[in-house]
């Protein structure tokens, strides 16, 4: 495996991957108001490190609001429907559970 280093400025778009391969990891991109629909990951950890922002996952439809600086570690088979506060920045982890 090779080291790779990326520039989370440099991905386009609102969902980027960021690394190809297991675990998954993506940069989710928000504006204020911004969200995304209602989806999961089945048989996956998702782990949500906030780089700047604001972002209310809407975990199973409850609330929960994560800042900037702050991580949340979820099971993939519950539904998230992401809602950006502030514009948010993000990097998503999702493992494989097996």
């Amino acid at each position: 495996m090779a080291d790779d280093v990326v520039a989370l400025d440099a991905l386009d778009g609102t969902v980027a991957p960021v690394f190809d391969g297991d675990p998954r990891v993506v940069r989710l991109s928000l504006s204020a108001g911004e969200e995304r629909p209602r989806h999961s990951h089945p048989d996956r950890v998702v782990v949500c490190h906030v780089v700047e922002g604001r972002l209310d996952l809407r975990l199973d439809g409850d609330p929960l609001e994560v800042g900037a600086g702050e991580l949340v570690r979820f099971d993939g088979a519950r539904e998230v429907a992401p809602r950006a506060l502030d514009d948010t920045r993000a990097v998503l982890v999702l493992a494989a559970t097996s």
